[in-house]
């Protein structure tokens, strides 16, 4: 035999994980996850959690096999599908028995996954239920029920309304911006978790995107995504009773689209690293060196010629709540 380690899962779920770009021996950065999961809810991830998210962090799978029709949930491995909700994860923990850590999101994003401090994995709505007692059987169920619609999932199940909406009736702009953007981006923006000073680690955004789509960051990214990485206005139903447009500052949504930002970056003339989207997904936000964003899937347009214009580009009221 090779030197890998034996799997617990079948040859399907092995196939599911390598299409997702997990690989023998994956490693890649927690700080950023971490740092964020502090600032918005004072989780502090266990050892379990960190070494889950090391090894399946930032994937996302579709099922068995990729194209079914049968697939209706991708599971996402993104911890902060959970922020803001550490009340959530604390009445869960208390009815699992034990501290659970978010790892994801599965169910057509109406349920979460944690993980508990001995490596069993959960699955976590208004109850809890246990996968298995491992990561790796967890993941072959999880898979298994993706591919067939199992009992596991329940669609049309509303997922709730995201904090973001509750925040920004209660919090105030602040003061000490100076007059670096209007009032209204202000507030929107510490609704979504900025802050004056906020800076994030992006170790977690750089290494997952430079093993699976050999992106590049260069300074402009890097202190564009400290300060706002993570930061974003979620979708809500209806659709025009959001005020603003929906938006997610998210390097990790770009994950195997590089050839998409090498053709906007030629058709901008400049490198564009990716910082997010914009409508629901179909436009990408890219950053390039002199800090200029732009906004494009199949074009590319120039958004703002500075990262403060762009967000008060992003943040401004498009009707009225």
């Amino acid at each position: 035999m090779s030197g890998e380690t034996v799997r617990r899962w079948s040859s399907e779920t092995d196939g599911v994980l390598r299409r997702a770009g997990w690989q023998q021996g994956r490693s890649v950065a927690t700080e950023t996850w971490e740092a964020i999961l502090r600032e918005r809810g004072s989780f502090v991830l266990h050892e379990a959690a960190r070494r889950f998210l090391a090894e399946f962090g930032g994937l996302v799978t579709y099922g068995w096999p990729a194209d079914s029709a049968v697939t209706q949930s991708a599971v996402r491995f993104d911890p902060l599908a959970a922020e803001w909700d550490q009340e959530t994860f604390a009445r869960l923990s208390e009815k699992a028995g034990t501290p659970l850590c978010p790892v994801g999101r599965a169910d057509s994003g109406n349920s979460y996954l944690g993980v508990a401090e001995n490596g069993a994995l959960y699955l976590a709505r208004e109850d809890v239920e246990q996968l298995a007692d491992s990561a790796d059987r967890g993941l072959e169920v999880l898979v298994r029920s993706q591919a067939t619609m199992a009992d596991l999932w329940t669609p049309g199940t509303p997922s709730g309304s995201h904090a973001f909406w509750d925040r920004v009736v209660t919090v105030s702009a602040g003061g000490d911006e100076g007059g670096r953007w209007p009032e209204e981006t202000d507030r929107v923006l510490r609704a979504a978790g900025w802050y004056p000073g906020r800076s994030v680690p992006t170790a977690t955004w750089e290494s997952v995107l430079l093993l699976h789509g050999e992106f590049e960051i260069h300074e402009a990214a890097r202190r564009f995504l400290a300060e706002f990485g993570g930061v974003g206005v979620p979708f809500r139903e209806p659709w025009d009773s959001m005020p603003w447009g929906e938006f997610r500052l998210d390097p990790l949504m770009a994950l195997w689209d590089d050839e998409i930002f090498d053709d906007l970056s030629e058709q901008a003339g400049t490198y564009l690293y990716p910082v997010g989207m914009v409508d629901r997904r179909n436009q990408y936000l890219g950053i390039a060196e002199t800090g200029e964003v732009y906004v494009g899937m199949d074009s590319v347009a120039l958004l703002a010629p500075t990262p403060d214009e762009a967000m008060q580009r992003l943040t401004r009221r498009v009707r009225e709540s």
